[in-house]
């Protein structure tokens, strides 16, 4: 009887460990993104997609690591990834010391381009003709920091999305809107209509970086690795023309 109780416990463990190994070879990571910022991070038919995701996906290809996304508000994006919620957040995420309490970022991929976003015929020429005027950013963004920081005399109304902050500049409920370069250009195109216009663009040195919980080396490592590989079989400058054609290209990254 005891001989085969032990049989019994040593089979059940022995199951135990290959499931754990299969499970851990087979998991899902979760993926926190945006729905709304194209052409960095969007949804089209179902598939979220975008500069960002889909280099996070060729990433994921050359590590076998396999992506489920999920849309949520950037402001309260690392907070999810810090809670375990998400595995790693996906969205243009500019790389700022604040942040980096919060979250731990993969090398830099890309780097920070913003844009003064306004209507035509708008009085707003440059960062200065701001003062005194309501300008649209997305709460804790580089955007909403830079406003502060450069223009103290404007006067921020922050968002949550971008869909809502583009509401308020359409109709006129701001005066302008600080955003990614590639979102303005992309908002001229998108809403003819509207008579949107990039009054300045500006690159900054902050790089982009897919952020994960604090002390996961391991998921980190790979993204890392994976980037590398992504840059080097040129598929990094692929994606670049296709989604941020008329961004610049930073050094290092031509593969």
């Amino acid at each position: 009887m005891k001989k085969l109780i032990v049989t019994a416990l040593v089979a059940a463990l022995t199951l135990t460990a290959c499931g754990s190994g299969s499970d851990s070879a087979s998991s899902t990571l979760r993926v926190g993104t945006l729905s709304d910022a194209p052409p960095n991070i969007f949804l089209s038919g179902g598939n979220y997609t975008g500069f960002d995701n889909e280099l996070l996906k060729a990433i994921a290809a050359k590590q076998n690591l396999k992506l489920e996304f999920a849309a949520t508000d950037f402001s309260a994006l690392l907070g999810q990834v810090a809670s375990g919620r998400y595995d790693i957040a996906s969205s243009a995420i500019a790389q700022t010391d604040e942040r980096k309490k919060t979250v731990d970022f993969s090398a830099a991929y890309d780097f920070e381009t913003m844009s003064i976003q306004a209507k035509q015929g708008t009085p707003v020429t440059d960062e200065k003709a701001l003062a005194g005027k309501r300008v649209a950013v997305i709460q804790a963004t580089v955007g909403d920091h830079w406003l502060g920081t450069t223009v103290p005399a404007a006067q921020a109304v922050r968002f949550p999305d971008y869909a809502a902050a583009l509401t308020a500049l359409k109709t006129g409920a701001v005066d302008a809107y600080i955003l990614d370069q590639s979102i303005a250009e992309k908002n001229v195109t998108d809403n003819p209509d509207a008579k949107l216009v990039v009054v300045k663009s500006f690159v900054t040195d902050v790089p982009h970086g897919f952020a994960v919980k604090k002390g996961n080396t391991e998921l980190l490592g790979k993204i890392d690795t994976g980037l590398k590989q992504v840059i080097s079989d040129g598929t990094w400058l692929k994606l670049h023309q296709q989604f941020l054609p008329t961004a610049p290209v930073p050094a290092g990254f031509q593969g």
